[in-house]
């Protein structure tokens, strides 16, 4: 028999205490047995993505593993519940077993087989180890037959509906993303040692802080967690130039593909606003910033 996810835990409405009901949505789908294998989203309106007439325009996120499919099935149930008119592509790698891609077809999600982006670089110089698998990411580049791409991870939950984000004015060249919270509140010891509050651009004011406002090296650094992008062979063979060309830097790179993100494009990137990309940390971190009416998509950044 098939096991039925009941994933209508979740009250979008309730942003104070979201991330509990998130961990109880996961827990629940964790305590199946057989995850990933022959379970199905309950979903009495057919697919949980409209693919409506947007055909050259999606959402994508990626997943290397099964046991990230819990988190991966709160992003989409409520993206159904924010009512998105756009499809998500979950990009896999050949590590994800055929039962879970099963499982991703029929939430409505669209499958999309990728090559792991492997990179031959010391573990302990990434900020944790699972960074690892995050140059993978960047395979979004790739997806040729779209016009336009919003790169989410799969640790994300949607309050609000944020398709105006595909209509952005992107000159050519250039991407979007929100900034990164160099706070470290965890004081984690693996993180940059210029990572701290006093040099956080989230503290600069006017948010998003303009380019003139950016000072330090570290109003330079964009969390990975949403960014729009264009995809293009030409920007595609540039990512891989650049890794080439620059091997010596990258093998430094704490947040592997974000900081190559914020290497290639420092000069073409248009900071979007907080709510985007609202790390959970931000609302401890920066709470003269942040307003939980205007959170469009929460981030579980850290434990």
């Amino acid at each position: 028999m098939p096991t039925c996810l009941h994933v209508w835990c979740v009250n979008v409405s309730d942003i104070s205490n979201i991330g509990a009901q998130r961990a109880r949505c996961t827990r629940h789908l964790r305590g199946h047995d057989g995850l990933p294998g022959d379970m199905y989203m309950e979903n009495e309106k057919g697919p949980l993505l409209s693919r409506g007439n947007r055909e050259r325009a999606c959402w994508a996120t990626l997943l290397t593993h099964a046991p990230f499919l819990p988190c991966l099935a709160v992003l989409v149930y409520t993206m159904k519940r924010c009512e998105t008119q756009y499809p998500l592509v979950v990009m896999v790698t050949p590590t994800v077993d055929t039962n879970t891609r099963q499982v991703l077809q029929q939430m409505g999600c669209i499958v999309r087989d990728v090559d792991v982006w492997h990179i031959d670089r010391p573990h302990e110089i990434m900020a944790t180890e699972r960074f690892i698998h995050v140059w993978t990411k960047l395979r979004a580049f790739e997806l040729y037959e779209y016009d336009r791409v919003i790169m989410i991870d799969s640790d994300m939950l949607m309050c609000q509906q944020m398709d105006e984000l595909f209509e952005l004015e992107l000159p050519p060249d250039t991407i979007a993303s929100g900034l990164a919270c160099t706070c470290n509140p965890n004081a984690i010891p693996t993180y940059p040692p210029d990572w701290t509050p006093e040099n956080c651009g989230y503290a600069l004011r006017p948010h998003p802080p303009p380019r003139s406002v950016r000072k330090r090296s570290t109003h330079h650094l964009m969390n990975s967690g949403t960014v729009v992008l264009r995809p293009s062979m030409r920007h595609s063979e540039a990512i891989h130039g650049f890794m080439r060309e620059h091997a010596e830097r990258i093998a430094q790179y704490r947040f592997p593909d974000q900081d190559l993100l914020a290497d290639m494009y420092r000069e073409h990137w248009v900071v979007i606003p907080w709510y985007y990309n609202a790390l959970k940390t931000l609302r401890r971190c920066h709470r003269d910033l942040w307003n939980d009416r205007h959170v469009r998509i929460i981030h579980y950044i850290l434990e």
